[in-house]
């Protein structure tokens, strides 16, 4: 379990001296075995005070120590648990510094089904107790060769009743009956609070509980108020609206007067102490985990703000960059666009002062005239001048 939990390959890794003295330990308890053959060994007992011997085999001091292999039953529980053999168990284990090991094993089953394990843990004891003491008590006292009365008294032992009918004699049959009365007290305890978390209410049905009870404490609380108010009323009407006092009635209204104002405070404190009792530690621990939930979706939140604050700074610096150089590219277009129009405006007065050839004129839908020395043209009868073909000027 070492190596795979640190993902050793060599074993030799592993072996320190404390594992391998835990190692010899259970070779020595798993070897230990009734023996073939029959050996007898003298077994003295003391007995209302006189010592009495009686021949014993060697098989009953060699059984007693097997019950130490009791203890296979936890590693069995421990490697065939759920939670052992889950990998997503025992990654959540880690992640929290949680060790699966036996002890771990046996508090989540005593927190899932305590009576169950209890009941099998006792009765479990009550039998392999019993099987014991009638082995060390058979050979000496014949009431024990019954097992019935061996069952009888491992129930009186472990129940610290002790009625005294029947007694073990020897240090064997003492031990274990010792041994039973330690496991009895224990087992009381936790059936005690096993009971007790049974009886306890849930988290649901306490919700419940103190909703009716703040319900009817408000009733309450509602009903000492209009007493006090009525008592109040009662007190001035008997005193000032009329015209001779009954002091009798008056101190009658006074008394009830005293009594509401002492029952308004009772249920007022009874308030209090439901809030308080309503307040307990599971669900202060509740609340923590949802304010440690706010805050950390806040967090977030905030981070995203702060990543989206930086693109919109970098977009700002890159619109300032471009207004800077604004002026620039103006001034360069403005200049680009003069030198356009200046060299148009060239070309224009240069073609506006350009004459056309008189050879290159073409008169049109009519013959070309030839005039002669000496004809006499009239002013005007020749016809207009056509440009040349490609010319601007009209």
């Amino acid at each position: 379990l070492f190596l795979i939990d640190n993902c050793a390959d060599d074993w030799r890794i592993a072996m320190t001296w404390e594992r391998i003295s835990l190692i010899l330990l259970e070779i020595a308890v798993s070897a230990v075995h009734p023996v073939p053959g029959e050996y007898y060994f003298t077994w003295n007992t003391n007995q209302e005070g006189r010592v009495e011997s009686t021949e014993v085999p060697v098989d009953v001091v060699l059984s007693l120590p097997m019950f130490l292999r009791l203890y296979l039953i936890c590693r069995v529980m421990l490697l065939h648990s759920k939670l052992f053999t889950d990998a997503s168990s025992r990654s959540i284990g880690a992640l929290n510094r949680i060790n699966f090991n036996t002890r771990f094993v046996l508090k989540t089953l005593m927190t899932i089904c305590p009576g169950t394990v209890l009941l099998v843990f006792m009765v479990s004891l009550w039998i392999i107790a019993s099987w014991t003491l009638r082995l060390c008590e058979g050979y000496h006292d014949e009431e024990h060769t019954n097992l019935l009365n061996s069952l009888w008294l491992i129930v009186i032992t472990f129940l610290s009743v002790g009625y005294g009918d029947i007694v073990p004699n020897t240090y064997c049959g003492k031990g274990i009956a010792v041994i039973t009365g330690l496991m009895g007290a224990g087992c009381t305890a936790l059936v005690v609070a096993v009971i007790a978390r049974k009886l306890e209410l849930t988290r649901a049905e306490k919700h419940v509980h103190n909703f009716m009870m703040h319900t009817q404490l408000t009733k309450r609380l509602k009903n000492a108020a209009a007493n006090v108010l009525r008592e109040t009323w009662l007190i001035y009407r008997n005193t000032k609206l009329v015209k001779r006092v009954d002091f009798a009635k008056v101190r009658t209204h006074q008394r009830k007067f005293l009594l509401a104002i002492y029952s308004l405070r009772k249920v007022k404190m009874d308030q209090e102490k439901l809030i308080d009792s309503a307040s307990t530690i599971t669900d202060m621990a509740k609340t923590q985990n949802t304010v440690y939930e706010i805050v950390s979706d806040m967090n977030q939140r905030q981070e995203t703000v702060e990543k989206q604050v930086a693109t919109l700074v970098g977009e700002i610096e890159n619109i300032q960059e471009q207004i800077r150089n604004l002026p620039n590219i103006i001034s360069i277009f403005l200049a680009q666009h003069l030198n356009d129009g200046l060299n148009t405006a060239g070309n224009g007065w240069e073609n506006q002062h350009t004459h056309l050839h008189p050879d290159g004129v073409t008169y049109p839908n009519r013959s070309p005239v030839t005039l002669t020395t000496g004809q006499n043209v009239r002013a005007g009868l020749l016809p207009p001048l056509m440009p040349k073909a490609g010319s601007t000027v009209n």
